[in-house]
């Protein structure tokens, strides 16, 4: 029997209660991840946040960086809104691996929050509370619950490839991406706001600001565990020159 591959799932450590235990600090992170992996052929190892070093990196075939809490400001150089909750564990471990992923060309999804720490690896910024830029709250229209807005992807990107016949997403967030960085943006809400960046010339980089390991078809994980397997989701140089297309229509 062939191994599944082994993909890293980054964690939270948050208050959480179980049997007689109450408010315990714990490594966590939603099933739901954890099922769209087992559910792709993959198998899903939790990762808590730990800058120690990157090690892990060395047993895993690809690497989901997990949605939560906000990527803390400091790390694009603007100071902090009142509303943002960061979390400098999570933010101090996480870059350490995909500084260390990136390098060895790993196999990278990021989730909503995980979106937005690849474009600040990328040089990129965040809007620190989207309300205030697109006047609405219905990317996060109330705690615990989600919101739903159709969605756009660029031609011949792998968020296109990824996301084909699919006109509508999922939503909880009240950051987005501001500047990308050197990442390339494929994916918009209805309202403009971005939903999904990629680095074309890697074997496979994407960030979605939805939670597609909520979706009855969580493809962007499905996809993760095929290019961790070795399997291409879209012709690369096909992707390079829609990317180019796409910089030179925005420049």
């Amino acid at each position: 029997m062939s191994r599944r591959p082994v993909i890293g799932v980054t964690a939270y450590v948050e208050p959480a209660g179980w049997a007689v235990w109450r408010d315990v600090p714990a490594a966590l992170v939603p099933q739901a991840y954890v099922r769209a992996v087992t559910a792709a052929g993959g198998r899903a190892v939790v990762l808590p946040p730990d800058d120690t070093d990157a090690d892990v990196l060395r047993v895993l075939d690809g690497l989901l960086l997990a949605g939560g809490a906000d990527v803390g400001p400091e790390r694009y150089g603007r100071p902090p809104d009142p509303r943002t909750e960061s979390r400098p564990d999570r933010d101090a471990g996480e870059f350490a691996l995909l500084t260390a992923a990136l390098a060895a060309d790993l196999p990278v999804l990021g989730v909503c929050r995980g979106m937005q720490l690849l474009a600040v690896a990328y040089g990129g910024t965040l809007h620190q509370h989207l309300p205030d830029v697109v006047g609405h709250d219905r990317h996060r229209p109330a705690p615990g619950v989600y919101g739903s807005h159709p969605v756009r992807f660029a031609d011949g990107s792998l968020a296109g490839a990824v996301m084909a016949g699919v006109d509508r997403v999922n939503s909880y967030h009240h950051q987005g991406v501001a500047d990308p960085g050197g990442l390339a943006v494929t994916g918009w809400a209805d309202d403009g706001v971005v939903e999904a960046v990629e680095d074309p010339a890697r074997r496979f980089l994407l960030g979605v600001q939805w939670h597609p390991e909520n979706d009855v078809d969580p493809r962007p994980v499905t996809a993760l565990v095929r290019a961790a397997a070795g399997a291409a989701p879209a012709s690369r140089p096909a992707r390079l020159a829609a990317n180019r297309r796409l910089r030179q229509d925005e420049a």
